[in-house]
C-alpha cells in the first residue's frame, strides 16, 4: 500500500530550512524573483539578508558566531593585505586560525576531550567529573570555518588579494546554497562571481531545476527510504542474521551517498539558477578503482581542502617514504576527526589512511581517468573497492565504538541465523534505478546528460521523477546526514 502525499506541504515547521521542505519551496523562488528584479548594486544586500535568514531558521542565536568569524577573517585579511612579507602577516594568520579553530573546538570538540580526559584519569583510579556543555552544535560550523580559513591562508600566502568590500566577503562566507554542508568553496572561485551582474537565462534555470529535481529524488526517494532500514539494523544488530546486517551495510553505503550527493546537487542547482557556479562535490565515487580515486571522487571540496592546506604544507609527496606515509595518516585521521568528535570517526579516517598507504605501496603511480566511459574490465576492482568502503562505513555510521563492536560481533556470530527483515520492493527498485543512473552518469552530471536527450525523453524523465517524489518519498522528514558535521 502506497500513501499518496503532497510533496513538502506537510512540513511547516519554520525552525529549520531544509532543502526538502515547504519553507525552501517558498524561499528559493522568492530569492530568485527579488534577485533579478533588484538593481545590481543592491543584490548583494538581498542575498546576504536571505542567507542570514536561511541560517537563522536553524537557530537565530548562532548568527552571532558566523558574523564574528566573518568579521575576524575580514579584518585579518585587510591587515595581511597591507603587509609585504609572510613574516609580518603571520600574527594575523594566527589570530584567524586560533579564533576560528577555537570556536570550532569549543562547540564541537570540548566535550569529547573533557570526557576522554576523565576516562583516562579513571583508568589510573583518579576520579574526576568531566566538565561538559549541553548545547546544539551550530549547523554547518565545520564547513564555513574551513571556508573562511582557506581565505585567510590564501591571503597570507599572497595567492589572492584581500576582499575590501565587507558585504561581499560576508556573502562569500554565508552564501545560502552551500552554507550548511558545502561544497567548501575557495574565495578566488566564488568571490569574484558576486561582482558579476548575472542575468536570468533559460539555460541556467533549466539546468538548475534539473539538478534540484534529481537531487530531491535521490535524497527523498532513495536515501530517506533506506534510512529506516539502516536505523533498525544498527539499533539492535544482535537481533538479525548476517545476511540482513550485510544488507544494512549495503543500504548505508547508498543512503549516505544519495543523501549527501542529493544535497550537493540541490545546492549547485539553486546557485546555478541565480547564475553562480559551485564546484561538483561528487563524481560517481562508487565506480572508483582505488582508494585514492575514491577520495578524488567523494566529497571533492573537502578532499582538495585537506590536500592544499594540510597535506602539501606537511611536505606533500616530495618527501621520504616514511614521512609521506606519516603525512597521509595525519591527513586522513584529522579528516575523520573533522567529521565528528568520536573515536569511531577517528578510526574511520585512520583506516582509510592505512588502505591509501597499502595501495601506494602496491601501485606507486596509479593512472585514473576522469573522462570517457567506465572501463568494463575494471568492474571487479571497482566492486572490491566498494566492499572495502562499505565495511569502513560501519565506523562512520556507528555512534560509538560499542556499536561498531556489536555490529561486527553480530556479523560473525549470526551467520545462518534466520530473521524477519522485509524490505518493500519499491525500495529495491528505486535503489537499482539510482545505481544504474550513477553508472550512466560516470564522469558526467545529470543536467548535462539529460540536456542532450530528445525532448520527449527528457520530459518523460521529469514527470517520472516528480511522480515518484510525490508518491514514494519517505514518510518521515530526515535531515541531511552531513548537517551534523
Amino acid at each position: 500500500m502506497f500513501k499518496f502525499k503532497i510533496i513538502f506541504f506537510a512540513r511547516t515547521n519554520f525552525s529549520s530550512m531544509l532543502f526538502n521542505s515547504f519553507e525552501y519551496v517558498v524561499f528559493l523562488p522568492a530569492v530568485i524573483l527579488l534577485y533579478f528584479i533588484l538593481p545590481f548594486r543592491y543584490r548583494w544586500i538581498m542575498l546576504l539578508g536571505a542567507s542570514y535568514y536561511f541560517y537563522a531558521c536553524w537557530k537565530a542565536e548562532y548568527l552571532i558566531i558566523i558574523i564574528a568569524s566573518t568579521l575576524i577573517d575580514y579584518l585579518c585579511g585587510l591587515k595581511m593585505g597591507r603587509l609585504d612579507s609572510r613574516k609580518k602577516r603571520m600574527p594575523y594568520l594566527i589570530i584567524s586560525l586560533v579564533s576560528n579553530l577555537g570556536i570550532l573546538f569549543f562547540f564541537k570538540y570540548f566535550n569529547f576531550f573533557s570526557q576522554s580526559y576523565t576516562v583516562m584519569l579513571e583508568n589510573f583510579d583518579i576520579f574526576k567529573e568531566s566538565a561538559t556543555f549541553n548545547f546544539l552544535l551550530p549547523v554547518g560550523i565545520s564547513f564555513y570555518t574551513f571556508q573562511t580559513l582557506s581565505y585567510s591562508i590564501d591571503v597570507y600566502k599572497g595567492s589572492i588579494k584581500p576582499e575590501k568590500h565587507a558585504g561581499i566577503f560576508a556573502l562569500y562566507v554565508s552564501f545560502f546554497p552551500q552554507l550548511v554542508a558545502g561544497p567548501i568553496e575557495r574565495f578566488d572561485r566564488l568571490g569574484p562571481q558576486f561582482r558579476v551582474k548575472h542575468f536570468f537565462t533559460y539555460d541556467n534555470f533549466s539546468n538548475g531545476m534539473r539538478l534540484i529535481l534529481y537531487g530531491l529524488f535521490i535524497k527523498m526517494v532513495v536515501a530517506d527510504n533506506l534510512c529506516g532500514y539502516v536505523d533498525e539494523l544498527y539499533d539492535a544488530p544482535e537481533k538479525f542474521g548476517s545476511s540482513s546486517l550485510l544488507t544494512g551495510m549495503f543500504f548505508y553505503s547508498f543512503q549516505i551517498y544519495a543523501d549527501f550527493y542529493g544535497y550537493s546537487l540541490i545546492a549547485v542547482g539553486s546557485a546555478k539558477i541565480l547564475g553562480y557556479t559551485l564546484m561538483d562535490n561528487f563524481k560517481t565515487p562508487y565506480l572508483a578503482t582505488g582508494i585514492a580515486e575514491f577520495w578524488q571522487r567523494w566529497h571533492i571540496s573537502l578532499s582538495t581542502w585537506f590536500r592544499d592546506y594540510l597535506f602539501i604544507p606537511l611536505g606533500g609527496s616530495r618527501v621520504k617514504v616514511s614521512r609521506l606515509f606519516f603525512n597521509i595518516m595525519v591527513v586522513f585521521t584529522i579528516s575523520g576527526f573533522w567529521h565528528g568528535a568520536n573515536w569511531s570517526f577517528i578510526i574511520w579516517g585512520a583506516l582509510f589512511g592505512l588502505l591509501y598507504i597499502i595501495e601506494k605501496i602496491l601501485n606507486p603511480k596509479p593512472v585514473y581517468s576522469f573522462t570517457g566511459r567506465f572501463p568494463l574490465k575494471k568492474i571487479p576492482v571497482a566492486i572490491f573497492i566498494f566492499i572495502l568502503v562499505t565495511v569502513i562505513w560501519v565506523f562512520f555510521r556507528s555512534n560509538d565504538m560499542i556499536v561498531v563492536k556489536n555490529m561486527f560481533s553480530a556479523l560473525a556470530e549470526n551467520i545462518g541465523k534466520r530473521d524477519y527483515f522485509y524490505v518493500e520492493p519499491f525500495v529495491w527498485i528505486f535503489l537499482i534505478i539510482f545505481i544504474v543512473s550513477d553508472i550512466l552518469l560516470y564522469n558526467s552530471r545529470f543536467d548535462k546528460w539529460i540536456g542532450n536527450k530528445h525532448l520527449i525523453f527528457r520530459w518523460l524523465i521529469y514527470f517520472f521523477l516528480i511522480f515518484v517524489i510525490i508518491v514514494f518519498s519517505g514518510v518521515e522528514n530526515f535531515p541531511f546526514i552531513y548537517f551534523q558535521f
